[in-house]
């Protein structure tokens, strides 16, 4: 996997997605939530507390076929702002889930499955089961 050069504890870093990574925007419930049924699958995870967002990071290419529905993806030209190392907590931009040995990704169709469960059914339907 590729390695990103994490920004330097003095500040937060805007990076270019779509060239070691590409990222998915999600609304801060609903990635909370996708975070913790990912467990261990979970790769980094950046909260904007602004934007009310949290960040995925996904392998180059995923934002070309993404199409999860409330999520947007960040491919070649886009940004995303990248905390330093130890930025845990607020304010501002920082980790939720810090970059492991392991990387920095998560799969993208487990994501997608994740923000499904998170979401749950449309209204007015059921889930088989």
């Amino acid at each position: 996997m590729p390695t990103t050069r994490l920004p330097s504890a003095a500040g937060c870093a805007l990076h270019d997605a779509g060239q070691d990574w590409d990222a998915i925007r999600v609304p801060r419930s609903v990635g909370l939530a996708s975070m913790v049924i990912l467990g261990t699958r979970c790769g980094a995870v950046v909260e904007d507390p602004v934007g009310m967002a949290v960040y995925f990071f996904t392998p180059v290419g995923t934002a070309r076929e993404w199409d999860v529905q409330n999520t947007r993806p960040l491919g070649a030209g886009s940004s995303v702002t990248i905390p330093p190392v130890r930025r845990t907590e607020g304010p501002g931009p920082h980790w939720r889930m810090c970059p492991g040995e392991d990387g920095w990704l998560t799969d993208p169709a487990a994501l997608a499955a994740a923000i499904g469960d998170a979401f749950g059914p449309p209204l007015g339907e059921e889930r088989a089961g």
